[in-house]
């Protein structure tokens, strides 16, 4: 897999070191496994200075460090001396016995500010050198990427050592590990990835699954093939932390079944709650969680506030009233700084807090995790609302739903105020809060889940034991299009095709498009699109006075095709301005209100694909981007994979029927047909990339397709099997003039409506 080059700041492979992940025993002095601090019964190096040295600071008598056979720096003592004050400390000893005894499983309780995140991966890291490494290294899996690199430096910089060697990441676009990496810190998803070529997890003798109250569907899955994995690996241990103390289905499902001893759950001492204040329930929580801020800023003593809200457009907005002012509230004053702190976006949080200034970070984030090392944060606003975007697999939509917190995130927002701190939460005590949160697996469009499972059955990893088992209609929703993609074969197996499409970090619908490109010789183009729509979205959203002219800017990329088609424009305009020795990217971006953040993260996606492509040895066609010939290979490719997702114009005035379940949508406004006088005309039939039930009720990313087109393209068996409708009389209607049937060899389900044959050299043969 390609990645994008580390931060300089990582340092990342920057010095040789011995690749022998084993250090010499007789470099390092004996360790001490119920303190860890690396030989000495007090932590300090062996003096009552703490500066390295011996007892009476005779610098000949150096502890080395027990991971790469150096002396410990200076900066490692005072590090540790902070450590030692963190609640998991006390839990060490209980940590480390459990790891050597027989239990394969342990679960460790504790908020967001006790250092479970940062410690017991170090811990783990202790036990694995203990035994020599027999077992292999430490993983320990994050949700965030941002917050897996920021774990990853700290812990590097607490264990004295370099980033990328001892002690590394893997985020997607990115690895900062070497041959001497003993712990890694990477993402559930990446994690995942990494077991398609390694299914037993063999390189590793202790697995951290951090963040374990999310539920996210990488997180279920990953516990679930770890029940399995553990089954096969007497030798493995599996260490699950939760910022939550875990529910009795968590603890009954890793008990070792009937009769088996309990999971082993040690539960960290909290740091407290400072002052709760309760008030009623706020319609405008975004204005009263502003005033809030400022009232705080005039009366309260020092100390960073963090303000809990909904949505990422309610931060950003939230950020423009504090710096501007608004109706009802007056500019912040020039020593409050606002810091909008998006989860999963690099760069959120300063690195330092200013004596002079208190910052306010505004988060949509489901909890404190992302503020893990933020200590000076002394009050917390809560809206004690999130948003989630439920899956509905009828309409293969989701629908945006705000909901309560969970008790177990609404306390953790409260800790982390700390004790001494105070915590305002905009709604009632009494307000009724779930007790857990719902798992993502319940919720989310589960196909390439369930393609990565097929995959692992190929691997011997035939059984995920879910917590909580996926939504029968959703699995075989799931299976249903995987099916229709050609991706499993008669007896419900990986086809060659599914083998090939779970190559790619893809969802399966993109992943075949772009293999049909490599067929219609479209590659260079296909590979910008789905790069493109795998990255955060490219146009950035100004403020309301500057919308039009945005809008205008954007205009002029569009493209007659389509949005698709529009997004290759915006991508190669990039390309061009990159390579401008004049440096005017930045201002470029600027003047035409787009992301240089999310095109730069989509110009690694383009060569990860691309990468990946040259791996398995698959057609690269040469760039042909303006002829009529490859614009309609590009929507065939698009076809093949997004046939599900078509819609016709039924009354001519933007109203469009959707084929596959009959709901009728609009087209966003942000699309270049979705104007009120669209520049490029309303076409009759389209293919969509996205379909926003609750929110808009929109189709977003959008370009024009032929009926002709679609019935090349989309698979016969999946063409009668949609509900009747006037648009599929005019298919049919169409089909009935002599246009070419689809390519699959299913036979229909009533066999009076079977198309009329046409010569084999018409078809199209991707699947």
């Amino acid at each position: 897999m390609s990645h994008a080059p580390p931060p300089a700041a990582a340092d990342c492979g920057a010095a040789e070191v011995d690749s022998d992940p084993d250090p010499d025993p007789e470099s390092q002095t004996e360790m001490d496994p119920d303190d860890g601090d690396g030989g000495g019964d007090d932590g300090d190096g062996g003096g009552d200075d703490g500066d390295g040295g011996g007892d009476d600071g005779d610098d000949d008598v150096l502890e080395l460090s027990q991971f790469d056979g150096l002396p410990y720096s200076s900066r490692f003592y005072k590090l540790l001396k902070e450590r030692k004050e963190l609640p998991v400390w006390r839990a060490k000893s209980a940590v480390m016995e459990t790891l050597s005894g027989d239990r394969q499983f342990i679960v460790v309780s504790g908020s967001a500010r006790t250092g479970r995140s940062s410690q017991i991966p170090q811990w783990c890291a202790e036990f694995c050198l203990s035994v020599k490494y027999r077992h292999g290294m430490v993983a320990c899996t994050q949700v965030s990427a941002q917050q897996t690199v920021d774990l990853a430096l700290r812990v590097a910089d607490e264990m004295d050592v370099n980033i990328g060697h001892e002690v590394g990441y893997v985020i997607p676009l990115e690895t900062c590990c070497s041959g001497d990496t003993v712990l890694r810190y990477c993402t559930d998803d990446m994690l995942l990835r990494e077991m398609m070529s390694d299914p037993l997890l063999e390189r590793y003798g202790v697995v951290v699954v951090d963040q374990a109250q999310q539920r996210t569907v990488a997180t279920d899955v990953l516990l679930g093939l770890l029940r399995d994995i553990a089954l096969q690996r007497s030798e493995l241990r599996v260490v699950l932390l939760s910022a939550d103390p875990p529910g009795p289905k968590l603890l009954a499902h890793y008990g070792g079944g009937a009769g088996g001893a309990a999971v082993p759950l040690i539960q960290l001492e909290s740091p407290g709650v400072g002052e709760v204040v309760y008030s009623g329930g706020h319609k405008d929580y975004v204005c009263s969680a502003l005033r809030l801020v400022l009232e705080i800023h005039r009366s309260e003593e020092d100390g960073d506030v963090v303000v809990f809200l909904v949505t990422a457009q309610e931060v950003d907005l939230a950020c423009g009233l504090l710096r501007r002012g608004g109706p009802g509230l007056p500019p912040a004053p020039a020593d409050l700084t606002p810091v909008p702190a998006h989860p999963g976006r690099a760069g959120t949080l300063p690195p330092s807090a200013d004596a002079r200034t208190r910052r306010v970070f505004l988060t949509s984030g489901p909890n404190g995790d992302l503020f893990w090392d933020a200590g000076s944060i002394k009050f917390v606003i809560d809206a004690g609302l999130h948003k989630r975007n439920v899956y509905n697999p009828r309409i293969r939509a989701n629908s945006a739903v705000i909901q309560p917190v969970s008790a177990g995130e609404a306390r953790a927002r409260r800790q982390l105020a700390g004790p001494t701190g105070k915590c305002f939460c905009l709604y009632p005590e009494d307000w009724p809060l779930p007790g857990e949160t719902r798992p993502r697996i319940l919720e989310s469009d589960i196909t390439a889940t369930a393609l990565f499972l097929k995959r692992m059955e190929i691997s011997g990893l035939g059984h995920c034991d879910f917590i909580d088992r996926p939504d029968p209609e959703g699995l075989m929703q799931a299976l249903e299009e995987l099916d229709y993609l050609a991706a499993l074969d008669d007896d419900g197996n990986l086809s060659e095709m599914g083998i090939i499409m779970s190559e790619f970090p893809l969802e399966p619908q993109m992943a075949k498009t772009l293999l049909a490109s490599c067929e219609f010789d479209c590659v260079d183009e296909v590979v910008t699109i789905a790069a493109m729509l795998r990255a955060p979205s490219c146009f950035a959203v100004p403020s309301a006075e500057l919308r039009p002219e945005a809008a205008q800017c954007h205009a002029k990329f569009e493209h007659p095709e389509g949005d698709h088609f529009t997004l290759i424009n915006i991508f190669k305009a990039f390309q061009q301005i990159q390579q401008d020795p004049c440096g005017r990217l930045e201002k470029w971006c600027q003047d035409f209100h787009l992301s240089a953040a999310a095109l730069a993260t989509a110009d690694a996606y383009r060569a990860e694909l691309t990468g990946i492509l040259r791996r398995i040895e698959l057609p690269i066609s040469a760039p042909a981007f303006g002829s009529q010939t490859n614009a309609l290979a590009v929507k065939r490719a698009l076809l093949a994979g997004f046939f599900m997702q078509v819609a016709r114009d039924v009354d001519g005035s933007g109203n469009y029927f959707i084929l596959s379940h009959k709901h009728v949508a609009q087209i966003h406004p942000l699309s270049g047909y979705g104007a009120k006088t669209p520049k490029l005309g309303l076409p009759e039939w389209v293919l969509f990339h996205e379909y926003s039930f609750s929110e808009d009720n929109c189709l977003r990313t959008v370009s024009h397709i032929s009926p002709d087109e679609f019935l090349q393209m989309a698979p016969q068996y999946f063409f009668y099997n949609l509900p009747a409708s006037e648009s599929k009389e005019i298919l049919q209607s169409t089909l009935g003039d002599g246009a070419p049937p689809s390519h699959a060899s299913r036979k229909p389900s009533d066999p009076e409506d079977e198309p009329q044959e046409v010569p084999a050299t018409e078809r199209c043969v991707v699947q």
